[in-house]
């Protein structure tokens, strides 16, 4: 674009565009409490591990993180999602808004998509409350 181009641009649409608000961080989901088999849950670490398996519990979620784990750089565009899982775009945002609410994935918006990838130590930290096995 030209600089006349960028003049005129601003001029008709108001000024400068509009940031973009930041998004805020999601909690990640390192091991949320002892291994199963060493001491009963408390309440609070009972709703923390539920809340990961109710996001895990989706067949579409748990394409999705197939989906990510298997990508050659480790994240995917939502863009990029939708045609193998065979779902629509606002379908997948919601699968992977709640794989993010659970601290299993993190997504990092780059103009107007946004990228996801797999909490590193997310799955084996379930893994280890299940097996007793810290990974």
């Amino acid at each position: 674009m030209s600089m006349i181009d960028a003049r005129r641009f601003l001029a008709d649409h108001g000024g400068m565009p509009k940031p973009l608000p930041l998004l805020e961080p999601v909690p990640t989901a390192d091991v949320c409490c002892t291994p199963l088999a060493s001491a009963p849950l408390t309440a609070d670490e009972a709703a923390d591990l539920a809340l990961r398996f109710k996001a895990l519990a989706d067949p579409g979620r748990l394409r999705l993180l197939s989906l990510l784990m298997a990508s050659e750089s480790g994240e995917s565009c939502t863009c990029d999602l939708t045609g193998p899982l065979g779902l629509s775009q606002p379908t997948v945002s919601h699968h992977l808004k709640k794989l993010a609410e659970a601290g299993l994935v993190t997504g990092e918006r780059r103009g107007v998509w946004t990228w996801y990838r797999v909490q590193p130590d997310a799955l084996a930290g379930i893994a280890a409350v299940l097996t007793g096995q810290v990974a």
